[in-house]
């Protein structure tokens, strides 16, 4: 199965990142390049090697500092809390609770198996603070130290809801993200 992927400008995905949220079954998806890879596909089997870590439906793997591979598993439980993973713990500053941060990240949908956002394939991270984005952001990143990767299963509540007129992915998200620099 393909999903299409979902084009955003730098000034849309800031602005994404920005809104708060208001208070299925997953499937499988694997984050890519459009530049370097197919469309993003539903597929059976999660990645391997590469510091392959699964949470929640998702696996994310790759090397540490460099874009990840991104696989959602199919027929996962959809998430009803929360969960969190680090696959690389950092060794720099850890960001506090509403500390601003530079970023990279690919954000996927559990439901349709999009990735609907990712600045790696931007090509450059970007910075905000943690009081700017969605609870699942807020809760899920405090702690996370400079240099590493984790991890976000995040259910609609704590995303964007599941209300489709808002312009915005809803549903169970997941967030592979990597925490650039802390002022």
């Amino acid at each position: 199965m393909t999903s299409r992927r979902v084009a955003a400008s730098s000034l849309s995905v800031l602005a994404l990142l920005v809104l708060t949220a208001c208070g299925s079954n997953s499937t499988n998806a694997t984050a890519s390049s459009p530049s370097q890879s197919p469309p993003t596909a539903c597929v059976s089997s999660p990645a391997t090697g590469d510091g392959a870590v699964t949470i929640g439906g998702l696996t994310a793997s790759g090397p540490q500092g460099s874009k990840p591979t991104v696989t959602v598993i199919p027929n996962a439980p959809v998430p009803t809390s929360l969960e969190t993973k680090d696959v690389y713990v950092g060794d720099g500053v850890a960001i506090p609770a509403g500390g601003t941060g530079t970023w990279q990240y690919t954000g996927v949908s559990l439901t349709t198996c999009e990735v609907f956002d990712s600045s790696w394939d931007r090509g450059t991270p970007i910075s905000f603070g943690l009081n700017q984005v969605i609870d699942g952001w807020k809760q899920g990143l405090p702690g996370m130290k400079v240099g590493g990767r984790r991890i976000l299963v995040i259910p609609s509540a704590l995303a964007y809801g599941d209300d489709p007129s808002s312009g915005r992915p809803v549903g169970p998200l997941a967030f592979v993200v990597d925490l650039v620099s802390v002022p």
